[in-house]
């Protein structure tokens, strides 16, 4: 059974993208939109259902787990009672105010779902708006703690509702009337009338949170985005997705430290039912040239050198220590264990919190770190002295084990290689010092420098390119391509249109498009883990990118403009999509998708050299 058919088999019929008519849709990861207060992210699905969201912050435990169980695993409902007609689904202009109108036979209402930008504690604000008739309303909150499995003791305290279990206490304060709001209810809204709910998370041995006005809390949180999203340089197209997908990047941001978390989730599949389910709530050095340059292109310099200051705190005094990722805070111990009572999305297991590849050794990843932070000092204008010691040990590191195999930009879990892109980005860490010492007028010595990069190219060029089908391949002897070979070009390793690129551009269209979009590699016997991935969607618009610097300007935008249209109804994307199925895939909303939507849409509307490792 292919992929497609995998899917297939598992979903139930839905009824498509923003309005719709029928059943109630399903909490399918595509139904999702994201709320933030910039230390911590929720999603709320089209049937008005929070089914994920960590408190205090993106890597806390989840009091809201039903995406990966069941509604018993966490999660907060509100809806009308009555079988629901129409679905509207959007965000309220330039912000993360999620706006969601159910239409039934009694008439229609509007939930309003926001984070307001946090002061103190967090809180999550709901509000039911009624439109038209006299509508039922039923709202359903279950928390449970420590990921889906703790059920708390509720009580009543000081005019909110309390659930209290171990470390943790949610109030719930608003609903009708007077009284306060049991966490089951049933209420009528009639046209005209508006209900808040919001619910505060503090520690039980803490004061309770004291109450916010949701009016002014509202009006606040909509002037902040607003605010935020007037700063952005946009390009002359594609307004509207780089908004939201810079908006998305922005709530993916840990404000207090400037850190960006892959995806504001764990555990949700790259595999129907498999087992490639990780915990993507910590900060990859990989995501982080991509991050500055997409902050870069679109002005936002103070996120953009918040986020660089935290690279370079990340990295200490030691960089042959550093690792692929981090904690948001730049925790480097980010133990993996399993969640043996979640049943996974759609049944996949097991469902993982930490992330083991921590621990991994991959080449890439001074490559990467040298590029974010030579960019980091063009931002700046100026070359730091903690910058420039940072790149010079990055490029000793670089030329100290350039030659040992790893475990490859993918953070593979099977046998380590010598792959391609991993030595290319050893070349990246050599280059981006030679290019220091160049364009700042260093007193170093940089012959030997030069000479090393020379001896990394010719070393690539020879045992990572198959001469016979005039492509580079995965790792060095091997019969495959690999997307991460697009670094290539990207990077500046060889011109967009050298005919060794074009060849395994050719190669990848071959092999890894099986249906339009690119995969990642061909995983069977590569990864040490059972199971196809779905097309990944980043590496996809790093062939757009490609198409562009190539000369080959329509098929960039025709495929950049397919990308566009797997965007959900509220333009956001996951990490890969099942080409067929129709089906989002892996944690939600992806930065990395996004940062390559951001950066290619800049590219082909404005031309010019890729921003990737310019």
């Amino acid at each position: 059974m292919t992929l497609t058919e995998t899917v297939q088999a598992r979903e139930s019929p839905r009824t498509g993208w923003g309005s719709s008519t029928g059943p109630e849709p399903g909490t399918i990861i595509e139904d999702h939109a994201l709320l933030g207060d910039l230390y911590t992210a929720a999603l709320v699905a089209r049937d008005g259902s929070i089914d994920f969201l960590c408190l205090p912050d993106f890597d806390s435990d989840a009091c809201f787990a039903s995406l990966l169980g069941t509604p018993d695993n966490g999660r907060w409902k509100i809806a009308p009672k009555a079988t629901v007609r129409e679905v509207r689904h959007r965000y309220r202009g330039k912000t993360l105010i999620v706006e969601t109108e159910f239409v039934t036979d009694e008439g229609a209402v509007r939930l309003v779902d926001f984070m307001p930008i946090r002061k103190q504690g967090p809180h999550l604000v709901r509000w039911v708006e009624g439109l038209r008739g006299t509508v039922t309303m039923r709202s359903d909150l279950r928390p449970r703690f420590a990921n889906g499995y703790t059920h708390p003791l509720v009580s009543r305290r000081d005019g909110a509702t309390a659930a209290v279990a171990g470390p943790d206490a949610l109030y719930l304060r608003g609903g009708v009337g007077e009284a306060v709001p049991p966490f089951e209810l049933e209420f009528t809204v009639q046209a005209g009338q508006r209900i808040p709910f919001v619910l505060s998370w503090a520690r039980p041995y803490d004061d309770i949170p004291t109450p916010i006005d949701p009016e002014v809390a509202l009006r606040e949180t909509q002037s902040f985005w607003e605010g935020w999203a007037s700063r952005l340089r946009l390009p002359s197209e594609y307004e509207d997705v780089v908004v939201r997908s810079l908006l998305t990047l922005k709530a993916c941001s840990f404000r207090p430290t400037g850190a960006l978390v892959a995806a504001p989730t764990f555990g949700l599949p790259e595999t129907p039912g498999g087992e490639r389910n990780w915990d993507y709530r910590f900060c990859w050095v990989r995501d982080a040239a991509l991050t500055l340059n997409a902050f870069m292109r679109a002005g936002l310099t103070d996120e953009a050198d918040a986020f660089g200051d935290w690279l370079e705190n990340a990295i200490g005094g030691a960089p042959n220590e550093l690792q692929i990722m981090y904690g948001i805070r730049g925790e480097r111990r980010l133990t993996e264990v399993t969640l043996d009572w979640l049943q996974g999305y759609e049944g996949a297991r097991p469902v993982r919190i930490g992330n083991g590849a921590y621990s991994q050794f991959q080449l890439d990843i001074l490559g990467e770190f040298a590029a974010v932070l030579h960019n980091h000092m063009r931002l700046k204008g100026k070359l730091t002295e903690r910058g420039k010691t940072a790149l010079k040990t990055l490029a000793i590191q670089a030329s100290e084990v350039w030659m040992q195999p790893d475990h490859g930009i993918w953070e593979m879990r099977g046998p380590k290689h010598a792959f391609t892109a991993s030595k290319v980005s050893a070349w990246i860490a050599i280059d981006r010092w030679v290019r220091t010492i160049e364009e700042y007028g260093l007193e170093e010595d940089k012959a030997p420098w030069v000479e090393l990069r020379q001896t990394l190219f010719d070393e690539v060029c020879s045992k990572g390119f198959d001469a016979r089908r005039n492509t580079f391949t995965q790792y060095y002897g091997s019969k495959h391509v690999d997307a991460s070979l697009l670094v290539i070009p990207l990077a500046g390793f060889l011109p967009p249109d050298d005919p060794r690129v074009v060849g395994t551009v050719k190669a990848i269209e071959e092999e890894l498009m099986p249906e339009g979009l690119v995969l990642r590699y061909l995983t069977e016997g590569v990864d040490g883990l059972s199971g196809d991935e779905g097309a990944f969607l980043a590496c996809s618009f790093w062939l757009a990118s490609t198409y562009q610097l190539q000369g080959r300007h329509e098929d960039a935008r025709r495929l950049f403009e397919k990308l566009l249209g797997l965007c959900n109804d509220v333009g956001l994307l996951a990490e890969e999509y099942i080409p067929g199925a129709g089906r989002q895939l892996g944690n939600f909303p992806q930065a990395f998708s996004h940062l390559a939507l951001v950066s290619c849409a800049y590219l082909i509307t404005e031309g010019g050299k890729h921003p990737l490792h310019s």
